[in-house]
C-alpha cells in the first residue's frame, strides 16, 4: 500500500524521499560492481531493474538488557529476499553476521560507509556464488540504534535463473527458474502467519 507519512514533518519526508532516490541510483552502481564481478558486461543487469522492486524501512532498536545476551534479539537470524540490501553503518554496533564457519560476527561499523548484504535473489542467480547473508541484530550498546535497510531487488516479473557462468557440467544448478515477485510473495507468505490465514481462505 502507500506510504503513511505522519502529518506536520513534512522535512522528515523529505529526507526519506530523498535518501531512497539516492540508494536508487546508488543500487545500480552496485548491480554494476556484480557485474563486473561475474565477468559479465558492466550493463548486465540493467535492464533487468528498470522498475525494480525496492523498498526501504526505518526501524529503532531500543538498548537491550546486557544480561539478557544473544538470548533477545533485535531481529532474529535470517536472511533477506531480495538481491541485495544497503544499509549505513553507525556508531552503535549491533549487527551480526553468520560466516561460513557457522560463527556469528559482528559486523564492522565504519564512519562514512555502507555494508551491502547478499541477498536471496542474488544467491539463487548465481548459484550461490554469492551467497545469501544470514544476520540479525542485538543490541547492547546501551543506546538506541536507528536504521535504515534499503532493500534492492529486480522487476517483479523478472525471470531468476543461475547464470550460464555459474554452472557448468561438474557445477549443476542449483535452483530451478523462478519469476522475482513470486519469490518475493512466497517468502513473504513463509514469515507472515497472517498471510498464511488469507492464502489458506483463497483455497479453502
Amino acid at each position: 500500500g502507500p506510504n503513511q507519512w505522519l502529518s506536520g514533518r513534512d522535512a522528515f519526508k523529505s529526507a526519506l524521499l530523498n535518501y531512497y532516490s539516492s540508494m536508487l541510483e546508488f543500487g545500480k552502481k552496485i548491480f554494476e560492481s556484480f557485474a563486473l564481478a561475474l565477468e559479465l558486461p558492466i550493463n548486465y543487469f540493467e535492464s533487468t531493474i528498470t522498475k525494480p522492486m525496492a523498498h526501504m524501512r526505518v526501524l529503532h532498536y531500543p538498548p537491550q538488557d546486557p544480561k539478557s545476551g544473544s538470548d533477545q534479539m533485535g531481529i532474529g537470524a535470517h536472511s533477506d529476499y531480495e538481491c541485495f540490501t544497503i544499509l549505513r553503518t553507525t556508531d552503535v554496533p549491533a549487527l551480526q553476521v553468520l560466516n561460513t564457519d557457522g560463527i556469528w560476527i559482528e559486523a564492522p561499523s565504519i564512519k562514512g560507509s555502507f555494508l551491502v548484504i547478499v541477498g536471496d535473489l542474488m544467491a539463487r542467480w548465481t548459484n550461490n556464488y554469492f551467497q545469501s547473508t544470514v544476520h540479525s541484530a542485538i543490541n547492547l550498546s546501551g543506546r538506541c540504534r536507528y536504521s535504515i535497510p534499503f532493500f534492492y531487488g529486480t522487476n517483479s516479473k523478472e525471470i531468476i535463473e543461475v547464470l550460464p557462468s555459474c554452472q557448468s557440467e561438474i557445477t549443476k544448478a542449483k535452483y530451478e527458474p523462478i519469476q522475482a515477485g513470486e519469490y518475493i510473495k512466497s517468502r513473504f507468505n513463509d514469515t507472515y502467519v497472517h498471510l498464511q490465514k488469507e492464502s489458506s481462505h483463497c483455497f479453502s
